[in-house]
């Protein structure tokens, strides 16, 4: 099979070689999928686990790219709930190859059906800004309607997806982020918009929620917004930066097909809509990923047309 390998940490984005590999085999819980699209964050080859397994141990030449659509191939022993030919989408293992390759090996409760409405191209896009938003906002920041949440990036791919459930919640919204992204942060749902360039943070206050993807400077500039009891939500990595009588959390991601179930019903019904840049094919991804032009959005990888 064909799949973009990295062996290089140092070289990052532009080490990244287009190799033939020999298809992965289903261990105890796992399914063979067939990629149809998939996703990749930058910040992947900067991971421990994109280089070593949960041991400590070397694993490269490794596989990056962690979120998924595809058509089930083949089961291993043991699996459940999920069947050959079907349509599914979800968040891979942080310690074992990814789905930048045109099949991966996947462990199924990782994975959720996806409905045959749904282009696989969106079902890639909505797997890590989807369930990262959601688990932002509901599991460790526990939004609530009525509340004013504040959300960094809002034009961003993540952030945007998390500006449209905070306002399906019943939250009152504000975003910030680059000038130019502010259109874009209206269209996806903000009431109110601050230009970080311009304006500045300790203009606004009355915050319950904050959520984070800077850290730095922002992050402690809008502890200090933050209504006592609330909360600072971020993934930016842990940070010293605590709201009065309140609390900061960071996270990581977690595959959660029920949660993935939430959030493309949602899209189904037009309620949420995802944030795609540019889609490449596999043999095109190394160059799109180098590409000196910043690309607003999701970069997804059609791996099969």
């Amino acid at each position: 099979m064909k799949a973009i390998i990295v062996t290089d940490q140092a070289a990052g984005t532009a080490g990244m070689k287009l190799a033939e590999l020999p298809q992965p085999e289903a261990s105890l819980n796992d399914v063979i999928v067939q990629v149809y699209a998939s996703g990749f964050t930058k910040d992947e080859l900067t991971w421990p686990s994109t280089w070593t397994d949960r041991a400590g141990r070397d694993r490269s030449p490794s596989i990056p790219g962690h979120e998924l659509a595809g058509v089930v191939t083949a089961l291993g022993y043991g699996t459940t709930g999920l069947s050959v030919g079907q349509r599914v989408f979800g968040l891979t293992d942080w310690h074992r190859n990814g789905t930048l390759a045109e099949y991966v090996a996947v462990e199924a409760r990782n994975l959720a059906p996806l409905p045959g409405d749904v282009d696989f191209a969106e079902g890639a896009a909505l797997v890590m800004s989807g369930l990262t938003a959601w688990q932002g906002l509901f599991v460790h920041g526990r939004l609530r309607a009525g509340q004013t949440v504040l959300i960094h990036g809002a034009a961003g791919v993540v952030s945007s997806m998390a500006v449209q459930l905070a306002r399906a919640a019943g939250a009152y919204v504000i975003g910030t982020g680059r000038a130019n992204g502010r259109q874009a942060a209206l269209d996806f749902g903000v009431q109110e918009y601050l230009d970080l360039e311009n304006e500045k943070l300790q203009d606004i206050g009355g915050i319950d929620l904050v959520f984070d993807i800077f850290s730095g400077d922002i992050a402690q500039q809008s502890a200090k917004l933050i209504r006592s009891g609330g909360t600072l939500v971020t993934i930016a990595g842990p940070i010293d930066a605590r709201p009065d009588n309140g609390s900061t959390i960071d996270f990581v991601v977690e595959a959660d097909p029920i949660q993935l179930n939430e959030v493309v019903q949602r899209f189904r019904e037009g309620r949420l809509r995802t944030n795609i840049g540019a889609i490449a094919t596999l043999e095109d991804a190394i160059t799109t990923f180098n590409s000196a032009g910043r690309i607003n959005g999701k970069t997804i990888i059609r791996v099969r047309p």
